[in-house]
């Protein structure tokens, strides 16, 4: 009985504990999102907690808040979390520290150990690794994927999918009036064609029975975690994996999903691989052939690493970037009309099966047209895919600005801010304006330095899967 009364006496302490910690920061987060809400007011820096509580209050809105705060602090400014955390954070979307992050010192701010633990199950993997073994990865990447028989490989893939499954699937809707979530058409469209090329095996997400997304739910777990990572102390979020609690739980099912499809998929890439005649099989089937038959990634853990990068690269970056690109269209339909002008003589050279038949177009066809390219760009101005880039800082830095960093330190780049500062875009920032990357003829694109226009990455780390 005396064991018993001692237990519960203890629960009512920690109870007790827990209401006397959690009650302040929970004040102080409200009252960090009633001043939030003034675009002037910079985050408090509360004694002990400094600018944490504010960090909570706007975690539902980190990347508009960033981009507030950020427009009236002269596009910089440092933030530390509670004592002993050893969070130290520089926020920038300054186009000069960029380039010094980026191009200039790059060697100094690698993206380090902790964003490497952040996405542990890509680990290995050219989203997470640096130095000269990130140099060889993506020498052997970029290699694969601009091989001309890959290009023409995923472009095959990309007709099919949308000529079989996508235009169909739009088609059907649109004669039954059938309202459809495009985020989701997009994200399953995007999975099916990164992984089709990649496994040589369709998933079939899209499909007209649309199947679970439960692999996709999963990546967006691994993103959501991630996230989750970067914004809290790392103590906190392991200490949860340890307890498996929170988000850490749900990433932990998000990870044996994720491996379970990968086996799966490779079971059927043999199948499929056993019914492709010998000169194709030595060719290479698919993107995975050329890395499962170097000996340097024959590890299954940094295969399964590679794959889920590339996946996430292919899915998130371009379907993301595609549900913008609609939902812009569909606010300004005069945008619409111009697409449709340089569209036009393509069209008029095609033959379709009947007059309300519709046409597509091949790669080679729309790589030069110049007003559809200046959509995509400004799309990926306001909607970059990667709202922000992490760095860590190797040793002791200046910046441009004249902010003084220290080793351990880490950076925290807005590519979200960035597109949103009057001071980098002019008056109408936060206009959707095509016109802002065409030349005065309208003939050409306009030059935009890297660490202005971020969404390819910039420096030795500019993406190898931009497609030009």
């Amino acid at each position: 009985m005396h064991t018993r009364d001692h237990n519960v006496n203890r629960v009512l302490a920690a109870r007790d504990a827990h209401l006397h910690s959690t009650l302040p920061l929970y004040y102080l987060c409200l009252r960090a999102g009633y001043r939030s809400n003034n675009p002037a007011v910079l985050p408090t820096n509360w004694p002990t907690l400094h600018m944490f509580p504010s960090f909570v209050a706007n975690l539902h809105n980190l990347h508009d808040y960033f981009a507030l705060v950020l427009a009236g602090s002269g596009h910089n400014f440092r933030a530390h979390g509670p004592p002993g955390t050893g969070m130290r954070l520089f926020v920038t979307c300054d186009p000069a520290n960029i380039r010094h992050i980026f191009t200039t010192n790059y060697t100094n701010f690698p993206k380090g150990a902790e964003f490497a633990a952040i996405f542990d199950i890509m680990g290995g993997s050219l989203f997470t690794i640096d130095g000269e073994l990130c140099r060889q990865q993506r020498a052997k990447v970029k290699g694969v994927l601009s091989s001309p028989w890959m290009v023409a490989r995923i472009a095959a893939c990309c007709r099919d999918k949308v000529e079989n499954n996508l235009l169909p699937l739009f088609t059907n809707m649109e004669s039954i009036g059938t309202p459809f979530d495009m985020q989701e058409m997009m994200s399953r469209f995007m999975f099916d064609l990164g992984a089709t090329p990649l496994f040589g095996v369709d998933p079939g997400l899209l499909s007209s029975d649309m199947p679970p997304m439960d692999v996709a739910v999963a990546m967006d777990t691994v993103m959501e975690a991630g996230f989750f990572r970067h914004v809290v102390p790392a103590s906190c979020w392991k200490l949860m994996r340890r307890l498996n609690i929170g988000p850490e739980r749900k990433l932990r099912v998000a990870h044996t999903m994720l491996r379970g499809f990968i086996v799966d998929m490779m079971e059927r890439r043999k199948i499929n691989t056993c019914h492709i005649g010998n000169d194709e099989e030595q060719e290479g089937v698919d993107i995975m052939s050329p890395f499962l038959n170097d000996p340097d990634y024959a590890n299954d853990e940094l295969a399964h690493a590679m794959i889920i990068g590339y996946m996430l690269a292919a899915r998130d970056t371009v379907g993301t970037t595609l549900t913008w690109i609609f939902y812009n269209l569909a606010q300004n339909p005069n945008i619409v009309s111009i697409i449709r002008n340089e569209l036009s003589p393509i069209a008029s050279t095609k033959v379709a099966a009947r007059a309300d038949a519709m046409v597509i177009f091949e790669q080679n066809e729309t790589k030069y047209l110049v007003y559809l390219k200046a959509v995509l760009y400004e799309t990926l101005r306001l909607y970059p895919p990667a709202p922000f880039e992490r760095k860590t800082v190797a040793a002791d830095d200046i910046m441009p600005s004249g902010h003084e960093l220290g080793t351990g330190d880490t950076i925290l780049i807005s590519l979200h801010s960035m597109g949103r500062m009057e001071g980098i875009w002019g008056k109408d920032c936060l206009n959707y304006n095509p016109d802002r990357w065409l030349s005065e003829d309208g003939n050409k694109l306009r030059y935009v330095p890297s660490h202005k226009f971020l969404a390819f990455n910039s420096g030795p780390r500019m993406s190898p899967y931009e497609v030009c």
